[in-house]
């Protein structure tokens, strides 16, 4: 059985189009919420009495929204789970918010003395942050370079917009919710960036073959639908592969991570969809309009 994905290909293009609007509506309208990584933050250091847990640590954390503050042990830890040094790296907070942290450690905790409370500057500066996005345009061009080179510049053009596409999914989900971006976020952009890409190349590899075998009659979109269908168990085991680990990741790792995997659970479901779904069915349909390729077919 032949999977017709381009025959539906006004539903995946209004769909796609849709989400992306209301993303880029979102980050235009609310913009991200950033990391101390990138906007610094608030550092508060106490020693306890007798050894603590980061979990402990990290449940006072939560009535006060700072959850995903990284805490570390320091000084005289027990094995790697406990210690009584403990520093809590956080956003700006004020004065009287970090001597209710304080307080509230000391209440359900235990006695503490405090080390130092200071305010620390951003990790990742703007410098860096230009350095990355100049990095990434840098990468997108090498791919359409070579997806031109090994197939057309159709594909390479197709296969850019399914990634621009699993970009703005992302980043309009963490814009809408207001998710904390942090120092992980941008590896697992990078890591979206090469599942989708890979994802593409596979099933335009597939029409590549498929090219050469096919009859006369064949359309484009029947080309791109037998590739799908040839590429979809491959495509389906590999989804299913990745997003176990990172719905585990997600689900069972701690609170410092759950953003990471959820970056990649959005990235990894929409790439799949915009590979099979969006840069096929653009790739089929363009090409059919095109009269030289309809000629060079025939």
């Amino acid at each position: 059985m032949t999977l017709n994905v381009v025959k539906h290909h006004r539903w995946w293009f209004a769909i796609s189009s849709i989400l992306v609007i209301i993303s880029l509506i979102s980050i235009f309208m609310k913009g991200f919420n950033f990391g101390i990584d990138y906007t610094g933050g608030t550092i508060v250091e106490v020693v306890f009495e007798q050894p603590v847990e980061v979990s402990q640590v990290r449940d006072v954390l939560k009535e006060y929204n700072l959850e995903n503050a990284q805490i570390q042990l320091s000084g005289d830890t027990t094995g790697d789970t406990s210690g009584k040094d403990v520093m809590i790296r956080t956003r700006n907070l004020e004065s009287s918010e970090s001597a209710a942290v304080v307080e509230s450690l000391t209440k359900n905790i235990g006695q503490n003395t405090v080390k130092r409370i200071e305010t620390v500057g951003a990790v990742i500066g703007s410098e860096v942050t230009e350095h990355a996005l100049t990095n990434l345009l840098i990468a997108f061009l090498a791919l359409a370079i070579y997806i031109s080179y090994r197939f057309e510049y159709k594909v390479a053009i197709s296969a850019l917009i399914a990634i621009f596409h699993d970009l703005i999914m992302v980043l309009g989900v963490f814009s809408y919710f207001q998710l904390e971006i942090d120092a992980s976020f941008l590896a697992a952009v990078l890591t979206v960036v090469g599942y989708s890409m890979n994802e593409s190349v596979v099933i335009f590899d597939r029409v590549r073959e498929n090219t050469h075998t096919h009859k006369r009659s064949d359309t484009f979109a029947d080309l791109a639908n037998a590739s799908v269908t040839q590429s979809i168990h491959r495509s389906f085991y590999t989804l299913a592969t990745v997003m176990f680990a990172c719905v585990s990741l997600y689900v069972f790792g701690g609170d410092t991570t759950k953003n990471f995997a959820l970056c990649m659970i959005i990235g990894f479901a929409s790439g799949a969809y915009s590979s099979i779904c969006v840069a096929t069915s653009l790739w089929a349909i363009w090409k059919s309009r095109n009269k030289n390729d309809v000629r060079n077919q025939q």
